[in-house]
């Protein structure tokens, strides 16, 4: 049986970034992806073009998730900022672009040249990754933790847990590191859809599909009174009413658990229209998952499980989830460092270089 320092579970985005900043800090490190490829999700984020992040500060970021997201991240976030995850992607040979909306993308508008920079860099700081290696159960044992895959039993003194949520579960997050956090005493939120498009009457369709109104602004209403409010583009589909403005909003009435709700959309040009949604689209099509592992069973300052030493959550797995832009990943790349230096502390390792050089993002149209 084979035993390194850390074994990471997952390798989408927080994985990734997890497993590259584990060689950053010199540690023996397996990461384990139950995929054929990894980063199946962070090649459609963005429409494929990767919105890395938003181009504002750690304050109003953290304002932006909402409580109580804002309390359990601000560790995360002011330990590796929005402008610091530029500046690390631009030390690493990927120059960024600041887009409308502050959105900020890799200058080239691919999301693969991300994947591709990741998985360089995972091979240049010597970390093994296994692709195609289902866990099949983690359990603890003497000196750490015992995973078994379908082909090879490892252990290691500290494990990640970095599987994500459960939408889009093709890529690869089927709920797996839910489940072993579960088996471990773990509490598990309940999941539902977050950032999705709702199905709506017929008649709220009716020769209007395909329309698209670029700036919208979107109240969620309960028993008249506005409980909160998202901006965006608004989208009629052929199956409801979908766009960033309504997609955000869904995550509000998700995050919240609102079941009577009425959406209040004002489309700008003078009209004013007020939808009651039937239901949101399925968790399975949602771009994030709202509920995961329990916030209050990790140490926000750490992200190591309060009840099992040694064992770390990052990322979408977590009860954690952001609005449209970017904030996502950001929540994912700053876990994944936090966690991974804090394992990394134990290891005797010694912190992250200083990232001295300035962002090199321009901004464009």
């Amino acid at each position: 049986m084979s035993k390194t320092d850390l074994i990471i579970i997952g390798g989408g985005a927080t994985g990734l970034m997890a497993g590259v900043a584990a060689g950053e800090l010199g540690l023996k490190t397996l990461v384990l992806e139950r995929k054929h490829k990894p980063g199946r999700k962070l090649l459609m984020c963005g429409n494929a073009r990767c919105n890395l992040t938003t181009n504002i500060s750690e304050n109003r970021m953290l304002q932006m998730f909402g409580e109580p997201i804002s309390s359990f991240l601000e560790p995360s976030i002011r330990a590796f900022t929005p402008s610091m995850l530029q500046r690390w992607f631009a030390a690493n040979g990927l120059k960024t672009v600041v887009k409308a909306g502050n959105k900020v993308y890799p200058h080239t508008e691919r999301a693969s040249d991300v994947l591709n920079l990741f998985t360089d860099l995972l091979r240049d700081k010597n970390i093994s990754f296994a692709c195609s290696s289902v866990v099949q159960s983690l359990e603890k044992s003497k000196n750490g933790y015992r995973v078994t895959t379908d082909n090879f039993v490892v252990e290691g003194k500290y494990v990640l847990i970095a599987t994500g949520g459960v939408s889009y579960p093709k890529t690869g997050s089927v709920g797996d590191g839910q489940e072993f956090a579960r088996l471990l005493g773990h509490s598990v939120a309940p999941y539902r859809p977050g950032l999705v498009g709702f199905e709506v009457d017929p008649k709220v369709l009716r020769g209007r599909i395909g329309k698209i109104y670029e700036k919208a602004t979107v109240d969620i209403l309960v028993n008249g009174q506005s409980v909160g409010q998202t901006w965006g583009v608004f989208e009629i589909e052929k199956w409801g009413i979908g766009g960033t403005a309504v997609t955000d909003a869904s995550r509000i009435i998700a995050r919240r658990n609102l079941k009577d709700y009425i959406l209040k959309i004002d489309v700008k040009d003078g009209k004013t229209e007020e939808i009651r949604p039937l239901r949101p689209r399925p968790v399975k099509e949602a771009m994030v998952t709202v509920g995961g592992v329990a916030l209050n069973e990790i140490n926000c300052q750490t992200l190591e499980s309060k009840t099992c030493s040694g064992l770390y959550f990052a990322g979408e797995v977590l009860d954690v989830d952001g609005p449209t832009g970017g904030y996502n990943l950001q929540a994912a790349f700053s876990s994944a460092r936090l966690a991974v230096s804090m394992v990394g502390r134990r290891c005797g390792k010694r912190g992250f270089q200083p990232l001295e050089k300035p962002p090199k993002s321009r901004r464009r149209r």
